[in-house]
């Protein structure tokens, strides 16, 4: 098969985040034609006049939508998009130069009709972007699902960098209306439709992350109150593991009840974790403030995605309504 690539980037008012992507883009060491397919997503902040700076260095098919979010605006992308495989990214990563190289060559080797690969610290994020990343990607925290090569079964791509074939999205129909988890969904029905998925662990990209503390909160909370409706739409993926969280959590909190008390052994069990997490990521990171942070963004991670976890498991156990409304927020509309 000849492969012909078509990356797709939805962006919702992030002209800043969109040139310095392009700018990766157009440093590939890659010698064959690929497109970048730009679709702007309802945005008030236009990335056009961004896109006409690279014009005359990539091939860049731009197109404008009504808001309808990010699933949504990658399946048209891909509708019109010229390659017939399309590499999905989100507007926040940089590209590394050999990016496009390792994954032609990846695919040619050990051909798979979607991928996925690793995001990773860039040496110019902030303490706080790298902590995060630590704490997203480690697998001492998800257990590496979200590129790393220890992580245990099959690999779920990640929409912030995945590989789809033209015939998988034609098969599927793309991504759902729901966010996040649409790159899961999408994931479980490609393995469901009788196709594989692979890790390539050397195609990484620098995911940037512009978010604080309080967002970084809500976004993982909103990854915890999505699994619970993975589970329910695709049984058979569901996993013990997507508990830990709740339970780190919980026993966290009676822990420290139990200080109060005088009771202290329950956090000797905490504070060797939070020692081996401390140390694996100085190692990592090579900062000790680093370090520090992850020890936060570790536990606001498991606090978000517990809590959301666990009320949208009871809140679906004991309700005899449909996802779409029990959440309505979780959904987004496309007509």
């Amino acid at each position: 098969m000849s492969l012909s690539f078509s990356f797709i980037v939805p962006v919702y008012n992030r002209p800043n985040e969109v040139d310095e992507l392009l700018s990766s883009l157009s440093e590939q060491d890659y010698q064959k034609p690929f497109e970048v397919v730009i679709v702007e997503d309802g945005s008030t902040e236009s990335s056009e006049s961004v896109v006409e700076k690279f014009k005359d260095k990539l091939a860049i098919t731009y197109l404008k939508k009504k808001n309808s979010g990010p699933g949504d605006s990658r399946n048209y992308g891909m509708e019109r998009a010229k390659g017939n495989y399309y590499i999905v990214l989100d507007s926040d990563c940089i590209i590394p130069s050999q990016y496009l190289s390792v994954v032609e060559r990846s695919l040619n080797d050990d051909y798979v009709d979607c991928y996925g690969g690793p995001d990773a610290a860039h040496q110019s994020f902030s303490t706080v972007q790298k902590a995060i990343d630590y704490a997203m990607t480690s697998v001492l925290t998800t257990g590496g699902i979200r590129g790393n090569k220890a992580a245990v079964g099959k690999f779920q791509p990640r929409s912030f960098n995945m590989g789809i074939s033209k015939a998988v999205f034609q098969k599927t129909g793309g991504y759902g209306n729901i966010h996040p988890g649409e790159d899961p969904d999408l994931t479980f029905r490609i393995w469901e439709a009788g196709y594989d998925t692979k890790l390539i662990a050397e195609a990484f990209v620098y995911h940037k992350r512009r978010i604080n503390w309080n967002k970084f909160y809500l976004q993982v909370k909103k990854f915890g109150m999505v699994r619970p409706i993975l589970n329910k739409w695709h049984p058979g993926t569901a996993k013990l593991t997507y508990w830990f969280p709740t339970l780190f959590s919980f026993g966290l909190l009676v822990a420290i009840g139990l200080l109060v008390l005088g009771v202290t052994w329950p956090l000797y069990f905490y504070a060797l974790y939070f020692g081996v997490l401390f140390v694996h990521s100085y190692w990592t990171n090579k900062s000790i403030k680093v370090a520090f942070l992850s020890l936060v963004a570790v536990v606001i991670q498991f606090l978000g995605y517990g809590y959301g976890f666990l009320k949208n498991t009871l809140l679906l156990l004991f309700s005899k309504k449909a996802p779409k409304e029990l959440f309505p927020k979780l959904f987004f509309k496309t007509k």
